[in-house]
């Protein structure tokens, strides 16, 4: 059994670099960067290969929240009487820890690029509120123990071979766990096909 690669060890892919050049060029034309850093940068981020290439270019530009990517998901999607999310170009492990406490988590994968085929997402939920988005293409399994909680699942439910399966493994008391799926989600899968998934 081989150890999956580091989020920043998957390749690059051209909307990764195009992202990253853009928020290059915002900098340049604020004054954060001088023009040979500019041109500089830009030129790495076109050679770059992986994610962790990429993500040093603009590491000192914004905050993580605001990169043009997010890598490091290691901590818990956590919630307590507000609110959290991940959505955009985020990488996905193979599993997500989630708390909802009286709070709303959100976890949208229509951008995100996945680690593993079988995402699984440990949520607890109490009196709060979980919202799932997936692309089309991906099924989305809801087990667990829920009480007094509604469940709401609006996707693709039977899978084929080699569809991506999110399972959601719930322990809920009251609340809302709800899955849904937006049309035309056909940029995500086209990332996805070019080598977003590390089997």
């Amino acid at each position: 059994m081989t150890d999956r690669p580091q989020p920043r060890d998957l390749r690059a892919s051209d909307a990764d670099r195009d992202r990253v050049i853009a928020m290059l060029s915002a900098a340049a034309g604020d004054g954060r960067l001088t023009m040979n850093e500019h041109t500089e940068r830009v030129e790495r981020a076109y050679t770059a290969r992986t994610l962790g290439e990429l993500a040093v270019l603009t590491s000192d530009l914004a905050e993580p929240s605001a990169q043009p990517f997010r890598l490091d998901h290691r901590s818990p999607v956590l919630a307590l009487f507000g609110r959290d999310r991940r959505d955009g170009r985020w990488v996905v492990p193979a599993t997500v820890p989630v708390v909802a406490l009286f709070g709303e988590v959100v976890l949208d994968l229509r951008e995100a690029l996945l680690q593993s085929s079988r995402v699984v997402v440990h949520a607890t939920v109490f009196g709060g509120t979980l919202e799932l988005i997936v692309p089309e293409g991906v099924a989305v399994e809801l087990q667990g123990t829920a009480v007094l909680t509604r469940k709401i699942n609006r996707t693709q439910r039977s899978t084929v071979a080699g569809m991506p399966v999110v399972e959601v493994r719930s322990v809920a008391f009251g609340g809302t766990i709800r899955v849904t799926t937006p049309r035309r989600n056909s940029r995500w899968l086209g990332g996805l096909r070019r080598g977003g998934l590390s089997r």
